[in-house]
């Protein structure tokens, strides 16, 4: 009996990334440089092909826009994992398998809960006029202040990568030997150290790839900046439904799409070239 070549197993999920996503990546490519003309709905047809969309991105104000994107979703997604490795090694190690298997869904049930309901939750406890926001005006905090709303919009996305980045996790720690360990503290590390320099080298792999998971989860996120941050915090997701939609400028939201994915690319090759350089080490 004849083997299936193993490229043939490979063909029906190759033409669905062609179809549904390297096919669309052309369309928006090609349609970022197609002239915009003022009241009109999209582009217009037979124009000349520009760059002017890319251009325009040059202008000082979208560098904050995509400042605010990375940066935001960096500091959501680095928190995420402070707060989620605990979880993930207590889980992993500690917890009986009954609370194991109660905490995992717990975790996944995170995922599943309406983004909406979580973003207003948020909004109606640490916004503008929430339940606490006497107490922070007792304090002289601007609940409109910049800071402030990048601050409540990283508190948004953490409740997104905390669960994704402690499910994670757990499969990095209960792969690792629990005797590394022990080795150290009967050398007389304390366990601090003997994680810091045993567990926490160990999981650079699975905290890499939490991170990058976190990060596009950030990058990407459309309904936290948009409710948590009220016109002020402006991520790029929310910039270019906004050409799309509301401007009815395709060419430009193309443009500033195209430009988003490749600085996505760029800060996935950095971190993947970092983690392989600590893997040397």
């Amino acid at each position: 009996m004849r083997k299936t070549p193993p490229i043939l197993l490979l063909l029906p999920v190759i033409a669905f990334l062609v179809t549904f996503l390297g096919l669309p990546v052309l369309i928006i490519l090609h349609e970022s440089i197609r002239t915009f003309e003022p009241g009109r709905i999209g582009t217009v047809d037979g124009a000349a092909l520009t760059i002017d969309n890319y251009v325009a991105l040059l202008h000082p104000a979208y560098a904050r826009y995509f400042f605010d994107t990375y940066f935001l979703a960096f500091c959501a997604a680095l928190l995420g994992i402070l707060f989620a490795f605990p979880i993930a090694y207590h889980v992993a190690r500690n917890a009986s398998p009954k609370t194991r298997k109660i905490a995992v869904t717990g975790l996944v049930g995170l995922l599943f809960w309406s983004s909406l309901v979580r973003v207003y939750s948020i909004q109606l406890s640490f916004g503008s006029v929430g339940i606490v926001a006497p107490i922070l005006t007792y304090f002289h905090i601007n609940t409109n202040g910049k800071a402030y709303l990048d601050v409540i919009v990283i508190a948004g996305l953490l409740q997104y990568t905390i669960p994704i980045s402690a499910l994670m996790l757990i499969g990095s720690v209960q792969s690792l030997n629990p005797r590394l360990t022990e080795a150290a503290l009967s050398l007389g590390a304390s366990k601090a150290m003997a994680h810091l320099t045993v567990t926490i080298p160990l999981c650079t792999r699975g905290l890499l790839a939490a991170l990058l998971v976190s990060l596009a989860l950030g990058a990407s996120a459309f309904v936290v900046p948009l409710v948590l941050g009220r016109g002020r915090v402006i991520f790029i997701s929310n910039l270019v439904y906004s050409r799309f939609s509301e401007m009815a400028n395709f060419p430009s939201g193309a443009a500033i799409a195209i430009v988003m994915l490749v600085c996505s690319m760029l800060l996935v090759f950095v971190i993947s070239r970092l983690g392989s350089l600590l893997d040397r080490t």
